[in-house]
């Protein structure tokens, strides 16, 4: 009797060798997840090759104007240039420029009424391609105070965003071609990717 005992004991072994395999397979899902934050970035602008009239170019962030005046009639010279920046957001987010001082108006503060038939600042105009957005912006001069644009986009865009800044021939705050006073003008204009 020990004989069959044997043989079932040896059949049993032969039948739990591939339930112990099967176990030793398993599967387990791991999900793999990762987190993309809200985000646009604005690279340092470049002025493009054959856009600048009047203008000298870039110092740092400084748009410089060649020759401000006409030295014969001391009226506004025209002058224009395209600032290009690369640029990113990765979410329908809004384009938003300002201008800090509506024109160009003297950095020493000082003028507060200006002689008769002179001007005392210098509105210009800005034109913005982002993406599918374009936006026109045009400061005026006629007082001193923050303005601005918003474009909202759609979608996220990410290359080139171009940014034309123009000064008119003879662009005055009083009338066309008045002469300017004397002083050194400036405005600040800011681009801003934000969130809508």
């Amino acid at each position: 009797m020990r004989a069959p005992l044997l043989l079932i004991a040896a059949a049993g072994a032969a039948l739990a060798i591939p339930a112990q395999a099967q176990s030793l397979e398993a599967t387990q899902d791991m999900p793999v997840t990762g987190n993309v934050p809200l985000i646009c970035a604005l690279q340092t602008g470049q002025i493009q090759p054959g856009s600048a009239v009047n203008v000298v170019g870039l110092d740092g962030d400084t748009l410089r104007i060649a020759q401000f005046v006409n030295p014969d009639t001391l009226s506004v010279k025209a002058a224009s240039a395209t600032v290009r920046f690369e640029a990113v957001c990765n979410f329908a987010h809004a384009v938003r420029i300002e201008s800090v001082n509506n024109g160009l108006w003297p950095t020493d503060g000082q003028i507060t009424q200006a002689p008769a038939g002179f001007a005392f600042a210098v509105p210009y105009s800005a034109s913005l391609t982002w993406g599918p957005a374009n936006g026109q912006f045009n400061t005026d001069a006629k007082s001193r105070r923050l303005v601005d644009q918003r474009i909202d986009v759609d979608t996220p865009v990410a290359g080139e965003l171009d940014l034309k800044i123009a000064i008119a021939e003879g662009a005055s705050n009083v009338e066309t071609a008045a002469p300017v006073v004397a002083g050194f003008y400036s405005d600040t204009v800011r681009i801003f990717l934000e969130p809508r």
